[in-house]
């Protein structure tokens, strides 16, 4: 557990230019106080303790804005900057060193059961405001654009943009970095 901590803390320097310093982001991160619940609201879940998992969800998404869902599967060093209007659906899966900007929607397109939530790979990064919706696969090491809505599967190392979001692959040399600050990155 102390080992998820300081990962998530060290998640979250790495990827936010304006984090100052452990403490701060450990008191001030609202994403990360999600997460952190998440984890503890995954646990009650996994053990058939349904309501007090849902109970802790609700009273995080009102203390946080953000409403991650205890069934939901979130892989290591997850990072949610900002974070306000964040929602991952049940079934949703969440690779490792993932991350979302605000209003990010993991969310289903159908009111059957089963897997009705998409799955990120390891390494990918959605953009403020874009939709995910349905069992798509995104690709390790993918960007979604700000505001783009995805409902279909995308191989490893695309960029998704756009309403529907089309799928073109990454350059060689281009750098998630580089490409959040990209005009043609946002709708």
């Amino acid at each position: 557990m102390a080992l998820h901590l300081r990962e998530d803390l060290e998640a979250a320097r790495r990827r936010d230019p304006a984090a100052r310093g452990f403490v701060e982001v450990a008191l001030l991160y609202p994403g990360l106080h999600a997460i952190w619940a998440h984890r503890v609201a995954s646990a009650l879940w996994r053990r058939g303790l349904r309501f007090p998992a849902r109970a802790l969800s609700q009273l995080v998404r009102w203390l946080t804005g953000i409403e991650i869902h205890p069934g939901a599967t979130i892989g290591r060093r997850f990072f949610i900057d900002h974070g306000m209007g964040v929602v991952v659906g049940e079934t949703a899966e969440v690779g490792d060193d993932v991350m979302l900007y605000h209003g990010v929607t993991l969310g289903g397109r159908s009111l059957e059961k089963g897997k009705r939530h998409p799955t990120l790979e390891d390494g990918v990064v959605v953009g403020a405001g874009a939709k995910v919706l349905g069992p798509v696969v995104i690709g390790a090491r993918s960007a979604v654009g700000a505001n783009a809505v995805v409902t279909r599967d995308a191989p490893p190392d695309s960029v998704l943009l756009g309403v529907p979001a089309k799928v073109r692959a990454r350059g060689p040399h281009e750098r998630t970095r580089d490409l959040l600050s990209a005009p043609e990155y946002q709708i």
